[in-house]
């Protein structure tokens, strides 16, 4: 009788595996919350002030600042929790490959910082 039953800590056990998210996961969301970010901030831009007197308009701007704001803080914290890895893993490293990182991390936050201005300064 009990080989008719099935066994529920073996299928426990296999429903509740780890799962490993796929490898570009991160790169998609961070590609997905950037967009978000500046759709809202160009919705943000795109209103003048003399349309927000009558309050009826005011649920485009009131709904692109929360989502924009709260795609912008999950990206915050989605580098700020990749750097902290990075750095976690960079520590186990040795000395001469750590300096090679950090040159490479700071070309990489310069460049990204001239891709950011140079889009702003084109959207003027």
């Amino acid at each position: 009788m009990n080989e008719a039953l099935p066994n529920f800590e073996l299928l426990l056990r296999e429903a509740l595996a780890p799962v490993e998210p796929p490898a570009d996961l991160v790169e998609r969301l961070e590609g997905a919350l950037t967009a978000i970010t500046e759709m809202a901030a160009d919705e943000l831009e795109s209103w003048e002030l003399s349309a927000m007197r009558d309050p009826r308009n005011w649920a485009r701007p009131a709904t692109a600042l929360v989502v924009g704001g709260a795609a912008g803080t999950a990206l915050v914290l989605l580098r700020a929790r990749r750097r902290a890895q990075e750095q976690a893993s960079a520590r186990r490293r040795p000395l001469a490959a750590r300096g090679a990182e950090l040159e490479r991390s700071a070309e990489r936050a310069i460049r990204d910082l001239a891709q950011h201005t140079r889009r702003l300064l084109e959207r003027r």
